[in-house]
């Protein structure tokens, strides 16, 4: 995770990259680039606690690799993180939103990877009962997002260049992780 000041907002700005994820009761943004990822924004406007993650697959309860990894990289271990963060910092649970980002197509793979994260996700926070305010997600592009978790406002800039570089990046850190999709 990287740590900013950025003169524009006149605030800190966190920004978390594939397999983080940030909580926070401070009045900070939290930033992101989003190719077929997917960030998911869960705030409280009444107590200005909120988080962001950034996950690359949804994952799958019956590999017990969601259970030792050390990273956020899976979505069902990426929501548990951030759920467990924010509950730390006492945000109210009853009050909770959500705002969705990323799921993009970039490189037009069968495997769809972005529609699985949607599927997930969506269905993770229908599950839970957390209502979904804003969703911005599919298509071929890549996002930039920033998130204020304070307010709940998000900032959003749709990349349609450079967009092989996100794919590059998500491979990489694919490859890393030793995904096998």
């Amino acid at each position: 995770m990287k740590d900013l000041y950025m003169e524009k907002f006149k605030k800190n700005i966190k920004i978390i990259n594939v397999g983080e994820f940030y909580a926070t009761n401070k009045d900070v943004g939290i930033a992101t680039v989003l190719g077929s990822c997917i960030s998911t924004c869960i705030y409280d406007e009444n107590t200005g606690i909120g988080g962001m993650n950034h996950f690359l697959i949804p994952g799958d309860f019956r590999d017990e690799e969601i259970f030792l990894s050390p990273t956020a990289r899976f979505g069902m271990y990426a929501m548990e993180l951030l759920m467990g963060e924010l509950i730390k910092l006492n945000i109210d649970r009853e009050s909770i939103k959500a705002k969705v980002f990323g799921g993009a197509d970039l490189s037009g793979s069968k495997m769809r990877i972005g529609d699985n994260n949607i599927r997930f996700i969506k269905a993770f926070l229908g599950m839970e009962g957390i209502p979904i305010q804003s969703i911005d997600v599919g298509g071929s592009f890549a996002r930039k997002v920033f998130f204020f978790p304070k307010t709940g406002r998000v900032l959003i800039k749709k990349i349609e260049t450079k967009v092989e570089k996100i794919i590059q990046i998500e491979d990489k850190y694919r490859k890393k992780a030793e995904i096998q999709l």
